[in-house]
């Protein structure tokens, strides 16, 4: 009898840790992960257009004043996402991305209005070779110079659509990222980057795609970044096929509590006949300061030698445009691991914040006055991540 109860113990000692052993198995080899950015502010900015710049009316400004409002996505966009891995083993993992960008004042859809704007995408990861992914991403571009940014592409006011380009998250794009000890490679393909067409068009391969491949080194001190980007949009007036190409160099030095950046990028955009619509050369310099362990400020510099900019995409001739340049200011304070607030601040010359005009179609939103050649922009706000 006792051998009988011993044999019972046994066996349910035996079922429990099978059981607690293919749990904890299931848990290691699969993960999902929820998180997200909240993050709103109320903004002063002058000089702003009273007329909103559309193609309808050639991105004509109407007159200036002064606006104050609540805004969405000071220092980070507003966001929502699901990321998982799954292991099959080998090194080798299956892995996901969905995230949405949303405005916080209004609670409406970002991305114009698409669901998962910031970024979709299902792929492999090796432990060894690197990862491959399929969906909406960034550019390589993007990426590429995304730790040589003095303020990291914020909302509020790094003109990150000047560094990275228009098409810095794309559509029906391949990409691939390894990472080689110090060394990140980077390279993208997309059959249709969504920009001004869906591209993927029978009997046309080369519209509206795009590609690009980036290259990183980065020490403990030190770290340096090269990269090319090209897309072949649909020019609406011509029904032509573009050619606009991007590339650059940019570096960080990192010395105690301080970061410094600067970089360069070149830019050329062209019609399908060759003429040229777009021609500029972009420098960048700036410091991030850890004033204390909770205190960070930031201060940059941003200046566009424009070369040419004429007629492009019903936009108005601006062959002659004086070059503009920004100054941005930060002061960030964490009151937690995930909660901070911050004070923002930048000044532009010669266009809209972050280089917006009409040669731009004011595609980062702040509507230069007419009659008007600088804009200032103040705003303090709250972010909380989780």
């Amino acid at each position: 009898m006792k051998g009988i109860h011993q044999r019972r113990r046994l066996r349910k000692a035996l079922l429990t840790g099978c059981a607690t052993f293919i749990a904890g198995a299931a848990q290691a080899q699969s993960s999902i992960t929820l998180y997200g950015v909240v993050d709103a502010n109320i903004e002063y900015v002058s000089n702003f257009s009273s007329t909103t710049p559309t193609a309808a009316n050639r991105y004509t400004s109407g007159p200036a004043h002064n606006l104050v409002r609540m805004n969405s996505g000071g220092l980070s966009g507003s966001r929502f996402g699901l990321r998982g891995t799954e292991d099959l083993g080998g090194g080798l993992q299956a892995v996901f991305a969905l995230e949405n960008g949303f405005t916080l004042d209004d609670g409406k859809l970002g991305f114009g209005g698409r669901m998962f704007g910031r970024q979709a995408w299902v792929g492999l990861a090796s432990r060894d070779f690197g990862r491959v992914t399929f969906g909406r991403q960034t550019t390589s571009i993007y990426d590429g110079f995304a730790n040589f940014t003095a303020a990291l592409y914020t909302n509020q006011y790094e003109p990150g659509s000047a560094i990275g380009g228009f098409s810095s998250r794309s559509d029906n794009m391949s990409k691939y990222v390894g990472q080689f000890g110090r060394v990140t490679a980077i390279a993208h393909w997309t059959f249709g980057n969504g920009v001004f067409g869906a591209g993927e068009t029978p009997g046309q391969f080369r519209r509206d795609t795009g590609y690009g491949a980036a290259l990183n080194y980065q020490s403990d001190a030190f770290g340096i970044g090269i990269a090319y980007d090209q897309y072949n949009p649909t020019l609406a007036a011509s029904n032509d096929i573009g050619s606009f190409k991007r590339a650059g160099i940019a570096g960080s030095y990192a010395a105690g509590p301080a970061k410094f950046v600067a970089g360069y990028r070149w830019g050329m955009d062209k019609t399908g006949s060759n003429a040229t619509l777009w021609h500029d050369n972009l420098y960048w310099v700036g410091v991030n300061y850890q004033a204390t362990a909770a205190l960070g400020l930031t201060l940059a510099y941003y200046y566009d030698d424009i070369s040419r900019a004429n007629v492009s995409l019903g936009r108005l001739p601006a062959v002659r445009a004086k070059n503009p340049w920004q100054i941005l200011f930060i002061s960030n304070y964490n009151l937690s691991k995930t909660t901070d607030i911050y004070l923002t601040t930048a000044y532009a010359k010669n266009a809209g914040l972050n280089f917006d005009s009409s040669a731009t179609g004011f595609v980062n939103g702040y509507f230069l006055g007419a009659g008007k050649n600088d804009m200032l922009g103040v705003a303090v706000g709250i972010r909380k991540k989780f």
